[in-house]
């Protein structure tokens, strides 16, 4: 699936042009961009001379590419890159790309894919005997919770079963496919749940026609009536509130001016107590020291051990040294004579 080329020179036409249709509608795409972001239009240029020719060719990809004035090889990259575009002659009738990334694969896509090769041709992008039909396996096509699903040019087939692929495929051979309905094909609604819907079972609630015809009906209705006080609904009472949990005593808790267990930090605080009198109250932190600070207690390491700073540690003899960091071997001193 990676791998993407041109196809070989030999089913390469000489040259592609665009139909007076095809060429306006390539024009009005071209200015939905702003001066200067022209290019931005390869995309949706190279869709149309796909569907207009069946594949991407390497001429239209070169014409596209000189009408928006970029290289020659961006247009190629745009091309190759994005696996929506043919670059081999497909099946006339239909191109099924099957998605086969992993929420299609645990839900069956292989078996799919052994439909395609058995109605088809074994490999990926062949046709088969009368060239109305090819196949591929492509990556995700973004309908994972309808898994799995193949695509026909324009149109996604989801739910789907190996049983439900071999008919939509035999309908497309005998140039039915218009008769299949796209979507989800066993019978839910987009992606809602597959055991129906639990919530939100009706719309006409929210609806902005249902809300326009209640205004209209409560307009009437004050018109009818314009001395009339229309009550809105009084609500029903609401039942007692349980009882709520017991929150836990206090008593056990140890008055020391700690932020976590101090009263006073509290707003508002229920008790009023002057810090004399809550340092008095609590225990004296114990002296800093940054020599003990620095070293590790001797109940867990017997030796102290440096915890911050630089550590200097002995360098072997033999450790390899840049020539302007080696020091000058000193010097014997002569004794005298």
């Amino acid at each position: 699936m990676s791998v993407r080329r041109l196809a070989e020179a030999s089913v390469q036409p000489a040259s592609f042009a665009f139909n007076r249709a095809n060429a306006a509608a390539a024009k009005q795409w071209i200015k939905k961009y702003p001066k200067g972001r022209e290019q931005s239009a390869i995309i949706p240029l190279l869709m149309i001379a796909q569907e207009q020719e069946g594949w991407v060719t390497k001429a239209a990809i070169e014409t596209i590419s000189d009408m928006l004035g970029m290289p020659r090889i961006r247009g190629l990259e745009v091309a190759t890159f994005y696996t929506q575009y043919q670059l081999n002659p497909v099946g006339t009738r239909a191109h099924i790309q099957v998605c086969g990334t992993t929420p299609c694969m645990l839900r069956g896509s292989e078996a799919l894919m052994d439909v395609c090769r058995s109605k088809i041709h074994h490999d990926q992008f062949h046709t088969n005997d009368k060239g109305t039909l090819s196949w591929e396996e492509v990556e995700c096509l973004g309908a994972c919770v309808n898994a799995p699903m193949v695509m026909v040019f324009k149109d996604t087939f989801e739910d789907l079963t190996p049983e439900r692929l071999a008919e939509i495929i035999d309908l497309y051979d005998a140039g039915k496919g218009a008769s299949v309905t796209p979507g989800p094909q066993n019978g839910r609604t987009g992606s809602e749940p597959a055991s129906g819907l639990t919530t939100l079972k009706s719309e006409k609630a929210i609806l902005k026609s249902t809300r326009d015809r209640e205004a209209r009906e409560a307009a009437r209705a004050a018109k009818a009536a314009p001395d009339a006080i229309i009550a809105a609904p009084v609500p029903a009472p609401a039942a007692p509130a349980a009882p709520g949990p017991v929150a836990p005593s206090k008593s056990s808790r140890p008055k020391t001016a700690a932020p976590e267990t101090n009263p006073t930090l509290k707003t508002p605080s229920p008790a009023k107590v002057a810090p004399v009198t809550e340092n008095a109250a609590s225990v004296a932190p114990p002296l800093h020291s940054a020599a003990n600070a620095n070293k590790a207690a001797p109940e867990v390491e017997a030796t102290p051990k440096q915890r911050n700073g630089p550590k200097n540690r002995a360098e072997p003899g033999s450790a390899f040294k840049a020539p302007e960091t080696k020091q000058p071997a000193a010097k014997p001193t002569k004794k005298p004579v």
